[in-house]
């Protein structure tokens, strides 16, 4: 499950975004991630297109709330493992 504030829709359907596409190599995983401590060149740049699509298409449940927080609480107080990147852009309340 992905969780998104309703004030970011919008860019979330309009914004440009690219993956890059790694050599495999180097990485290691390193709690939740897989780092390299070496330089690596990109293989390829992939463009992302219609992120929601790309939710729909690949069965990620996308929800959409005011504020991140409340959801936050109850994934945070549960037994799921979790991640909160870029939680320092969300509002503190609905």
């Amino acid at each position: 499950m992905h969780g998104l504030e309703s004030a970011w829709l919008e860019r979330m359907r309009t914004t440009r975004v690219v993956a890059y596409r790694l050599p495999d190599a180097s990485f290691e995983p390193e709690d939740r991630f897989w780092v390299t401590r070496e330089t690596v060149e990109p293989l390829a740049l992939v463009e992302l297109g219609d992120l929601l699509a790309r939710h729909a298409e690949a069965r990620i449940e996308l929800r959409v709330a005011p504020a991140l927080y409340p959801l936050w609480d109850s994934v945070v107080a549960s037994t799921l493992d979790f991640s909160g990147i870029r939680l320092r852009n969300a509002t503190l309340s609905a």
